[in-house]
């Protein structure tokens, strides 16, 4: 915390005398009275598990500990966070790996810094529990609900499309759109992702055919993305954040924690606990503990982004950079 400083009065003697002999004893304490280096960190949304990752960090002072500050801002889209860090609102944001590789092409200069998930987990192809749907291949000639257009849930329709030789109508729906539009029929499945679809699953509104963090191959799903900013003038301070970070995902994924990392899930997310163990065990456990990249992994990132007609992409060796390795702060 920045404290603003007084004008003060001083005679002529007593000024020189502070200024001179006394020089010695005012610079360690202009030192400790200097703002810690600061960190704008960027989310996409509320409930998902980058923003329980960095509110853990900020409650366990983990932050503090690696002696810098750190700005939350939680935005209404992966989409709106990317245009945060291009605009130069935000120094490190999550979100997937491809979009930096369609930002460079654009001239938003920014790397992956640290690997966040491997896989979809927790998303699901869902349908009513009454549905004679039971299995992907079923879905031919069917319409089913997405958030939008480019969105992870289309990545995972067009994926399923591919997967299956099948055809199928995509409706966007939005994110508050899916389970309503799947209840009342508009729909006849929907691609849901966590918690949402523990939240069905547990109320038996809704049953699942696929689990896509099971079928999909391994690959980056998501990142840290950091500016070139970032990392070329404070590599230091992005190296603290995240080991600040890692540190928020080793909390969670310690099974000595679990009732906390539950209640915290519980409360940020705005659930049932029981919904929050679902999200927990299910998804937040399985994400990456170490930040690791593989070329493979980003290769097939890319792959999946053309699937949705991204087509414009920056080469693969570009998108990331294997410098910072997060040391989880304990």
């Amino acid at each position: 915390m920045v404290k603003s400083l007084r004008k003060r009065n001083f005679d002529p003697v007593r000024r020189s005398m502070l200024l001179g002999g006394a020089a010695t004893l005012l610079i360690p304490n202009l030192v400790l009275g200097q703002a810690k280096p600061t960190v704008r960190i960027g989310v996409p949304t509320k409930t998902y598990f980058p923003t329980i990752i960095a509110e853990t960090a900020i409650r366990q002072k983990l932050f503090d500990k690696e002696g810098i500050n750190a700005e939350l801002t939680i935005y209404r889209s992966g989409a709106e966070g990317f245009e945060a860090l291009a605009a130069g609102a935000a120094d490190l944001i999550y979100n997937s790996s491809s979009s930096v590789a369609a930002g460079l092409v654009k001239g938003v200069k920014s790397k992956c810094v640290a690997n966040g998930a491997l896989g979809y987990y927790g998303w699901h192809m869902m349908v009513k529990p009454d549905s004679p749907i039971r299995k992907l291949s079923e879905l031919a000639g069917r319409k089913v609900g997405i958030t939008s257009a480019g969105s992870g849930s289309d990545i995972l329709a067009r994926w399923t499309l591919a997967d299956q030789k099948i055809e199928f109508t995509r409706a966007p729906l939005g994110g508050g759109g899916l389970v309503p539009n799947l209840l009342t029929g508009n729909v006849e499945a929907t691609v849901l992702y966590s918690p949402l679809t523990y939240q069905v699953m547990q109320a038996k509104q809704a049953r699942s055919i696929a689990d896509f963090g099971e079928l999909v191959p391994a690959h980056s799903t998501g990142s840290w993305i950091a500016t070139d900013k970032l990392i070329a003038e404070r590599p230091q301070a992005l190296q603290k954040a995240l080991n600040a970070l890692y540190g928020g995902v080793a909390f969670l994924r310690a099974p000595r924690n679990r009732a906390a990392a539950v209640k915290l899930i519980a409360e940020v997310d705005e659930i049932a606990d029981s919904i929050a163990a679902a999200e927990l065990d299910g998804n937040i456990v399985r994400l990456s503990a170490t930040g690791e990249f593989r070329k493979e992994w980003m290769d097939r990132a890319l792959e999946m982004a053309k699937l949705i007609g991204m087509t414009s992409l920056a080469p693969v060796n570009d998108i990331y950079v294997t410098t910072f390795n997060p040391v989880p702060t304990a």
